[in-house]
């Protein structure tokens, strides 16, 4: 009960949708090709299973490096549709310094606006509940909060804060 009240104060208070780039994982079209573009593009260093590459989260000379994993174990849940797309697109989020290294390759050559946010849909749709949620919060409007969400049984996930140090 709780949870549908801050949903819903959450919402007017937040206004309309208005990002630019939004992935649509409710949206079952888009979700079928983010899967195959994902199988295409994405998943030889990302993992098949979204997985992520092995001890992508170890703090080691190689940090950062390593493709981090998207599934829920992973933390692309915290950030908006825009930073992802961002990030997809050119290899860096819009707050990056232009001088910091980035080792994700830029797809904006390779795939369009519409593949790219085909593969993030895809990768929001294996999230539960409440990652996406979560997630959702991220985004202007609370743009690609679940349906039913208010209505369900879900929390929000722990800070994603647990790294291995070498």
């Amino acid at each position: 009960m709780l949870r549908a009240a801050i949903i819903g104060l959450i919402a007017i208070v937040a206004g309309p949708a208005f990002a630019a780039h939004f992935a649509d994982a409710g949206n079952s079209s888009m979700v079928a090709r983010g899967k195959l573009v994902y199988a295409q593009t994405c998943s030889s260093c990302h993992g098949r299973k979204l997985q992520g590459q092995p001890l992508w989260q170890l703090i080691d000379r190689y940090a950062g490096q390593r493709a981090p994993a998207h599934d829920a174990t992973g933390h692309t849940w915290q950030h908006s549709d825009e930073n992802l797309f961002a990030m997809t697109a050119y290899g860096h989020f819009p707050s990056t310094p232009a001088t910091a290294r980035s080792y994700m390759p830029a797809f904006h050559n390779r795939l369009d606006d519409r593949d790219i946010l085909a593969v993030l849909a895809f990768i929001k749709s294996r999230w539960p509940l409440g990652l996406r949620a979560a997630q959702a919060m991220l985004n202007p409007g609370f743009r690609g909060m679940p349906v039913g969400a208010q209505n369900s049984d879900w929390t929000l996930p722990p800070n994603c804060s647990a790294t291995f140090q070498k």
